[in-house]
């Protein structure tokens, strides 16, 4: 417990810890803005209550779309057909505007903003001690290297978790704050073929826990690289370019090999085993993407503390 409160006193004795959570807090405000600028607009045009009427001419033309969809896609068009059905027989008209929850959900892509900036942690979090030259000063604890890199890493998974917290905390307070809770809906979920209606909080709530999941191993990476090669500016660089381009590069193989399926950044994302969206490659299952995830996930680790355990680190 002394080296957690240790590293985390190190954490926000930086100006830049700050200024993270600053931005992160500035990008949901100015994203509340902008979004009551359409919702606005949004009422204006209405929807001339021809709703089901619409729904039903969308499903029309999906179903013609639907026979020349390539495999991997189709999933994601049954679902949209599914749903659009589901609302036409439980009078359960789309939300044409912003509310509390839409906007909390949209605001779940910040999760990669999370990532980046719990991977400069991380990535700084070993390799500063080098180039600081503090390093010494831990070594000469009668501690074991094991429990001091430990606590490094428990300390950037809080980290994590403290800004997905500001991040879940700061939208639903903005959301209700510019949107309130009109047209409140349950999250309608498409699983075994079926529409599921979920309740929105712990629908929230598991979705941002799930796009947590390529945090974490990204997270784990910068850690490792930072460990292994004690140089920040690497970690950071690599692990960034990965999180950006990582998943679009996934896609482009997934398209001509099977073998896609095995890569790390076809896995990250869970959503589309609990209702989100479709898996990358055809026939992935939730427990082959959690297996991939966890060899990936001992191999970053076992690296990290290998190299940081092993390896001369005086000086």
């Amino acid at each position: 417990m002394g080296l957690l409160a240790n590293e985390w006193i190190k954490i926000f004795k930086r100006k830049s810890s700050y200024i993270m959570i600053g931005i992160l807090a500035i990008i949901v405000l100015v994203a509340a803005i902008g979004m009551t600028f359409i919702n606005n607009q949004g009422t204006e045009t209405g929807d001339n209550g021809n709703w089901k009427t619409a729904l039903e001419a969308e499903n029309k033309d999906l179903k013609e779309e639907l026979k020349s969809t390539p495999g991997p896609y189709k999933k994601e068009v049954e679902r949209v057909i599914a749903e659009n059905e589901y609302r036409i027989t439980h009078e359960m008209p789309r939300v044409t505007s912003y509310n509390v929850w839409t906007f909390m959900n949209g605001m779940m892509g910040l999760v990669d903003i999370v990532a980046l900036f719990t991977i400069i942690i991380a990535a700084g979090i070993v390799a500063s001690e080098f180039s600081w030259g503090t390093i010494k000063l831990l070594l000469i604890r009668p501690i074991n290297r094991a429990k001091i890199l430990l606590s490094k890493y428990i300390t950037v998974l809080l980290y994590a978790l403290f800004m997905l917290a500001i991040l879940f905390v700061l939208s639903f307070i903005l959301g209700a704050a510019f949107f309130g809770f009109e047209q409140n809906q349950p999250h309608l979920a498409y699983l075994d073929g079926q529409i599921v209606e979920r309740a929105q909080i712990p629908f929230l709530l598991s979705q941002y826990a799930l796009s947590s999941v390529g945090l974490l191993i990204f997270t784990t990476m910068a850690f490792m690289i930072s460990a292994a090669f004690r140089n920040s500016s690497l970690a950071i660089g690599l692990s960034i370019f990965l999180l950006l381009v990582g998943s679009i590069v996934t896609s482009i193989i997934a398209g001509f090999f099977d073998w896609a399926k095995y890569l790390l950044f076809a896995n990250t994302n869970l959503l589309p085993y609990f209702g989100t969206g479709t898996p990358m490659v055809e026939g992935m299952t939730l427990a082959f993407s959690l297996i991939v995830l966890l060899v990936y996930f001992i191999i970053f680790l076992v690296v990290a503390f290998w190299a940081f355990v092993k390896r001369d680190v005086a000086a």
